[in-house]
């Protein structure tokens, strides 16, 4: 893995004070992928990399690239508000972050877990004890799937609108050619499905926070989510809310996301 740091630096006067801020955008060259991954990091401004800061990782939507986020929810804002690093990597468009079966240069989860992640933990002054990761559609799966594969390296997880069960995206999104599998019943897709995998987080009692859009496509199988949850007496917040697949909702749940993380941040 070879990384490229671009350092952005912002400076303003405030009161005839100075204060500073860094945004990072780090291009991975990864054996595990396709083409270069570049990721978003934001800094709080007003501890920029003086303490340990919880970091929260933000995964994109299908067709969304590292900027989606930012132009949600304006980052640094919520970075300076919260006090988080927010880590905002790429998911090339429509990785749906998982290991293709069938496309050797589409290994997501092994970039994210083997590369990503520890160099994160390498550049930033992290609180290990406080990491978290959440994202909205493909992403929300995303975050969830990787919480499934791997609960020891986070705090907590999140979804918002996220498509939780991938055959409800059959014959659309690319996940088709990313899993090399046309056949409607789906063994395949349900290997990879959050909704099919939650079960091995039985006994976990760490939190996690997913919430859809009542005119959302993906709503019923969040609802389905949620009785699984209960079901294994996991320590699931599910919100259900009006709202539809779109930008207007995002930006109303990722607040409610980071008040929950923020409540959830060990002593």
């Amino acid at each position: 893995m070879k990384t490229v740091k671009k350092l952005l630096f912002f400076s303003l006067f405030i009161s005839g004070g100075f204060l500073a801020s860094a945004q990072d955008q780090l291009v991975y060259q990864s054996k595990n992928l396709s083409k270069p991954d570049t990721v978003w990091v934001f800094t709080p401004k007003n501890n920029f990399q003086k303490e340990k800061t919880p970091v929260i990782f933000l995964l994109h939507g299908y067709g969304g690239t590292y900027r989606q986020w930012n132009s949600i929810m304006d980052a640094q804002k919520y970075a300076d508000k919260y006090g988080f690093t927010i880590v905002c990597p790429d998911g090339l468009n429509n990785s749906w972050y998982i290991n293709s079966p069938v496309k050797k240069d589409w290994q997501y989860e092994s970039f994210f877990f083997d590369e990503l992640y520890p160099d994160i933990m390498k550049k930033y002054k992290v609180d290990t004890g406080n990491i978290f990761i959440s994202g909205l559609s493909m992403g929300g799966h995303g975050a969830l799937y990787f919480f499934i594969k791997r609960p020891e390296l986070f705090s907590g997880a999140g979804s918002t609108s996220g498509g939780v069960r991938l055959l409800d995206s059959f014959g659309k999104y690319g996940i088709a050619a990313l899993l090399g599998e046309e056949h409607a019943e789906g063994e395949l897709w349900k290997k990879y499905s959050v909704i099919d995998n939650i079960q091995l987080l039985k006994g976990n009692a760490k939190p996690i926070i997913f919430d859809c859009g009542n005119e959302d496509m993906f709503y019923k199988s969040n609802n389905n989510l949620k009785q699984k949850c209960d079901e294994l007496n996991l320590n699931a917040t599910y919100i259900s809310q009006p709202g539809k697949h779109n930008r207007t909702y995002w930006a109303k749940s990722i607040k409610q996301q980071f008040e929950f993380f923020s409540s959830q941040l060990a002593k």
